[in-house]
């Protein structure tokens, strides 16, 4: 009876856990199965931290499609700014419409400062809040060619090299709220202290404090292990997290790192570097206890075969593109500093449908937030991009 009782318990187990193969919205011949371990209901409410310089634009695009395919609204920035007021420190008011919107947002994921108290202010109780870290190496190597123009602390210098063999003799205190970008980004980012002393106590109340605030922080290096852990944590689909990487550069304007300029970042951002360790570290704890290395494995191939399929549907060249060679100016990336980033030519012979989708997975965050902003508040004034749009106010 024990054994009988045992085997009727697993035929249901196994009938509740069955799922019907849903339609790829694009890919229809790429039916796969996709099985949660438990059963569970999509988050709708999340605010995404866009960090800097950290793969966070591919994020971006991943959240504005999901909220466009589910029609939630979107805390995006006020009157013509493209930031939710960066680098200000984050209020409410910058949020197009807060005062008539209140509390009423699901989604948020522009660039801001954090600030936990204002931002609930515009999130409601339930948000599910996250964000992602890159190794501070890459990444200073990374905003020094893009930011190279517009901060002091980079202007004056012959490249990344001569800039880390004596930083504070480029990074100066009276131009602090310019060279942001040159020190310890990722902490200010947070809303913290860029140029605080690297004390033991003052890091790990910061880490504490936004282990509290953060429900989830994923790491740039594993960006496709990083997608799946947030469809979990989000309850998402897989189609949810599907990307084409956006806002990289070219490979030619990366500046080589000497060994010596490597380890001086890790003194010079040592506070991003802590920051980077810590969370590194419990990215994988966090994979352990909720997927499992085997399962995420499967998972990751999984999501870059949709990939790959999706590219082949979309892409003209398979891959991206210079910004010469992108021939709808309305995919042209902001271009800024000394690299050259990257955008994509899709096929001329889709359908209107898959046309329509291809574009929204490889447009630009400035041209997919005036759009959204278009649509969103249709009464207000177009944010001015002095870019050509992909469609009319007719056809939005």
């Amino acid at each position: 009876l024990i054994i009988f009782n045992l085997c009727l318990g697993l035929l249901f187990l196994s009938g509740f856990f069955h799922m019907k193969v849903k339609n790829h919205p694009i890919l229809k011949s790429q039916r796969e199965l996709l099985i949660p371990s438990t059963p569970c209901r999509a988050r709708t409410n999340v605010m995404f931290l866009k960090t800097h310089k950290t793969a966070s634009s591919t994020i971006l695009n991943i959240m504005f499609r999901f909220a466009e395919r589910y029609n939630l609204t979107i805390a995006l920035p006020a009157d013509q700014l493209l930031h939710l007021g960066y680098p200000r420190t984050f209020l409410a008011d910058f949020v197009e419409e807060f005062q008539a919107i209140g509390q009423n947002y699901n989604i948020m994921c522009n660039h801001l400062r954090f600030n936990p108290s204002e931002v609930q202010k515009v999130m409601a109780a339930n948000t599910f809040y996250f964000s992602i870290l890159r190794n501070p190496i890459p990444l200073l190597e990374s905003s020094y060619v893009y930011y190279k123009d517009s901060v002091p602390a980079f202007r004056f210098s012959k490249d990344v090299n001569e800039y880390l063999a004596s930083p504070r003799r480029f990074y100066h205190p009276a131009d602090q709220h310019h060279n942001i970008y040159a020190r310890n980004i990722m902490w200010y980012d947070f809303g913290y202290d860029n140029n605080a002393e690297d004390d033991e106590s003052y890091v790990q109340g910061v880490l504490e404090e936004i282990e509290q605030n953060f429900h989830l922080i994923l790491i740039a290096e594993y960006f496709d292990e990083s997608m799946v852990l947030l469809k979990h944590a989000l309850c998402w689909e897989l189609d949810d997290v599907i990307y084409f990487k956006l806002n990289s550069r070219s490979q030619d304007t990366v500046q080589t790192l000497t060994p010596e300029s490597e380890e001086r970042i890790k003194s010079w951002c040592s506070l991003d570097w802590k920051l980077y360790l810590h969370f590194n570290q419990s990215f994988w704890r966090r994979i352990e206890d909720t997927i499992g290395l085997e399962e995420l494995e499967k998972e990751v191939n999984h999501l870059r075969r949709r990939q790959r399929g999706l590219m082949q549907t979309c892409l003209s060249d398979q891959e991206a593109v210079g910004r010469d060679h992108i021939e709808n100016k309305g995919l042209l990336p902001f271009q800024s500093g000394a690299a050259n980033i990257l955008g994509y030519n899709l096929k001329q012979d889709l359908d209107n449908r898959t046309l329509r989708t291809c574009q929204k997975m490889v447009m630009p965050e400035l041209q997919y937030t005036s759009y959204l902003y278009a649509v969103q508040h249709p009464h207000k004034q177009r944010k001015h991009l002095d870019l050509p749009l992909l469609w009319t106010t007719s056809q939005e």
